[in-house]
């Protein structure tokens, strides 16, 4: 199926009450895959998790993923007592109090302000547990970003065969037109020779041997029939059900080089016309080409 580079997918899931996710992907037109990804610092370990799963299902396109995450409980802090310092600064504080005789208790809240006696740190998280979480969001985004681009895969086809259709019309009349252009060129060129020498006395061998270099030169059927090999290659490449922006960049490039080799060939006006036509819209099709995966 035929696929846009454009497009954009959302998604968003909320794991228990703790912690949510809000992923959202955008993609346009570029020559390669080119991905960015912008997500918490916390997430930064499952950026090559996040490129694989997005890679097996989009080949080409400049993307730009944003991952937000909400937490709404923070059971990932933990508190740790330094039992030894603690120990330390009691002590301490004993020798104080004898060697002075001060009479005071020491209360936990007066160790617990030492430094260091009571610390937090953030508990280490468990990332196979948090792509659990995130991978199926993700899947959806990339499914809803895939579904946009088939749809406007759909009418690129649409207008891409309408315009192969129109330049198969022209190769057509091209083809037709080809053959009188010889029998037109012998007349003129009788009629020429018989204006200058004013005779009817004309060497015919001759005229035949010029005409024949002429129709040599002005050849264009094999030209005429790789173009419609090319037109009927893209085609059935539009059909196939994989990604065939690159091949059709290169159809289009031979299309174009017929065209032009056509075009270089003719001295006919009409065929030329025809010809400009064609390489018209073969540059229309590559316009649409260039946003097809």
């Amino acid at each position: 199926m035929v696929r846009s580079m454009t497009g954009f997918g959302r998604a968003m899931t909320s794991e228990g009450i703790s912690r949510s996710f809000t992923i959202e992907i955008k993609s346009v037109n570029h020559r390669y895959f080119d991905l960015s990804v912008k997500m918490p610092r916390n997430l930064l370990s499952l950026e090559t998790r996040i490129r694989e799963t997005i890679k097996e299902r989009v080949s080409r396109g400049k993307i730009d993923i944003f991952i937000n995450q909400s937490v709404y409980e923070n059971d990932d802090i933990e508190v740790n007592f330094n039992e030894k310092l603690g120990d330390s600064y009691f002590k301490c504080l004993e020798k104080v109090k004898s060697r002075y005789e001060v009479i005071d208790d020491i209360s936990v809240s007066l160790i617990a302000k030492f430094p260091e006696v009571i610390t937090t740190e953030k508990k280490e998280e468990d990332l196979e547990e948090i792509w659990s979480s995130l991978r199926q969001p993700l899947l959806e985004a990339v499914d809803s970003l895939i579904n946009m681009r088939e749809n406007e895969g759909i009418k690129l086809k649409e207008d891409i065969i309408e315009k192969c259709d129109i330049i198969t019309t022209l190769v057509s009349r091209i083809e037709t037109k080809s053959p009188l252009v010889v029998e037109d060129y012998r007349s003129k060129l009788n009629n020429r020779i018989k204006e200058l020498l004013n005779t009817s006395d004309i060497d015919e061998n001759r005229i035949a041997m010029e005409v024949a270099l002429f129709a040599d030169k002005a050849a264009i059927d094999e030209e005429i029939v790789r173009l419609k090999s090319h037109i009927a290659q893209l085609k059935q490449a539009l059909n196939k059900n994989e990604p065939i922006g690159r091949k059709l960049d290169f159809i289009i490039q031979e299309m174009n080089r017929e065209a032009n080799t056509i075009s270089s060939k003719s001295n006919d006006l009409e065929i030329l016309n025809l010809t400009i036509n064609i390489k018209n819209y073969i540059e229309k099709i590559r316009e649409q080409t260039q946003n097809i995966e």
